[in-house]
């Protein structure tokens, strides 16, 4: 069937588009990916084929976001730790074992300020928090002013002043392991990291070292590399991380609004119109 096929949609990266697929499948037109990271593709290999690509950042950007938001406050409050004590038999504890940290003033540094950056700092000005983020581009004025956001120029500005610390950029060459053994160590001790792009955005092996040294508080990872991390990772057995299994974009109304969205963007491609999520080869 492979002369019939004109679209493919993409769903958590299957069926997985190599030199052979594209080959077998002469009148393919569009690629449309569930989701905004493309990182799984090769799109200049995908547009040697004149095969044109789309995502979908309507439909993920609020559920992506409330999941940042989500990880922020758990780790915060450290959720995790006090559920298995409030179920434990004993539900033995001492009280200055387990306080928390302030969100209300506290600073959060949003590294990549797209769409879900600026969503998660719409949540985060409703939580009365102090706002920087490190961008490619800056921001309209009356975008920063709408949500209080600083923009730093250099990551370093804002690594050293966030309390909390949010990756929401896009895995290219330029962000893989853009967090290492520099930028934890310019963080603060009591500094929290939060990871809602892709796991190779951080070097895992300088985090867990972080992690166990006291560099930063505490980690919360909705992403990891590879996913899922083998049973018998050092991580795994820390208490100061809460890791979900790229929770993202989980939502039943997301998962609608996804096929919604990719929908549009195929019958686009097939009828010879403009795709309204397009994604170019850089």
């Amino acid at each position: 069937i492979g002369k019939k096929v004109q679209a493919i949609y993409l769903w958590w990266h299957k069926p997985v588009i190599n030199k052979e697929l594209l080959q077998s499948l002469p009148n393919l037109k569009v690629i449309a990916n569930s989701g905004v990271g493309m990182d799984h593709l090769d799109l200049k290999l995908v547009a040697s084929f004149g095969v044109k690509m789309a995502n979908a950042p309507r439909a993920v950007s609020s559920s992506t976001a409330d999941t940042g938001m989500a990880l922020l406050l758990a780790s915060a409050r450290r959720l995790v730790e006090v559920h298995n004590i409030s179920i434990s038999p004993s539900m033995e504890y001492c009280e200055a074992d387990i306080l928390g940290v302030k969100v209300a003033g506290a600073t959060l540094g949003i590294v990549g300020m797209g769409s879900i950056g600026y969503k998660i700092a719409l949540r985060a000005k409703a939580f009365e928090m102090n706002i920087l983020y490190h961008n490619r581009t800056q921001r309209k004025v009356q975008e920063e002013q709408a949500v209080g956001a600083t923009y730093c120029k250099k990551i370093d500005s804002l690594l050293q002043q966030a309390d909390f610390v949010m990756l929401v950029v896009s895995l290219t060459p330029q962000t893989h392991k853009l967090i290492g053994k520099r930028e934890l160590k310019l963080m603060k001790p009591t500094a929290t990291l939060i990871n809602i792009s892709r796991g190779a955005v951080v070097d895992q092996e300088a985090l867990l070292a972080a992690l166990q040294t006291g560099v930063i508080r505490a980690a919360a990872l909705d992403v990891t590399s590879p996913e899922p991390l083998p049973r018998d990772h050092s991580l795994l057995k820390l208490k100061n991380i809460i890791i979900t299994p790229h929770l993202g974009i989980k939502t039943d109304k997301a998962t609608y609004m996804i096929t919604e969205e990719a929908v549009e963007n195929i019958l686009a491609a097939l009828n010879g119109l403009p795709l309204p999520s397009e994604v170019l080869p850089s």
